[in-house]
């Protein structure tokens, strides 16, 4: 069995279609069809865990719907709604230089070049130009463009960014 540690959300079943067991995910994926490059899930609810094999898998009108082995109803399908959608982190493919899972860098530390702590890295927000950090710490929640004019590294080792912002931006 994997550490829960090292399973990351990456969506949620929010309803079920048609009568053979097909559900309709919500993904928290850049493309909605890169949850069908696991094939096996873990689902979560409520301190329950399933573990659920990927029969088959579409994307109908920008929404990702899946069949996993074994659900072949609608009432079986329902029973899986509102589970979270976990998948293994070193399930993910290798990342290129200078890419990063969004899971990677939430938790990180952030400082400035004067090494002052700013916060952690509570979330991240698409904004279409450019991902945005959200960090949270002792000065409030500080947006910082996720954009090499200001993030000058991420250290995945010591899990801290070192960014390139100053208290009064």
């Amino acid at each position: 069995m994997t550490d829960t540690q090292n399973r990351v959300a990456m969506g949620y079943i929010k309803g079920v279609f048609g009568i053979k067991g097909w559900l309709k995910i919500a993904a928290n994926t850049e493309y909605s069809d890169s949850l069908l490059d696991y094939p096996e899930w873990q689902l979560v609810k409520d301190g329950k865990t399933v573990v659920v094999t990927l029969e088959e898998g579409k994307v109908v009108n920008g929404e990702l719907q899946v069949k996993f082995e074994g659900i072949n109803d609608r009432d079986l399908a329902f029973s899986l709604r509102g589970y979270t959608i976990e998948i293994p982190r070193e399930a993910f493919a290798p990342t290129e230089e200078g890419e990063y899972y969004w899971a990677d860098l939430v938790g990180m530390t952030v400082t400035n070049k004067d090494n002052t702590i700013l916060g952690k890295v509570s979330n991240l927000m698409e904004t279409g130009a450019n991902d945005v950090l959200v960090v949270n710490g002792k000065y409030g929640q500080i947006l910082i463009p996720f954009v090499s004019q200001y993030v000058e590294t991420v250290d995945t080792g010591s899990k801290t960014i070192i960014a390139d912002w100053g208290l009064d931006y």
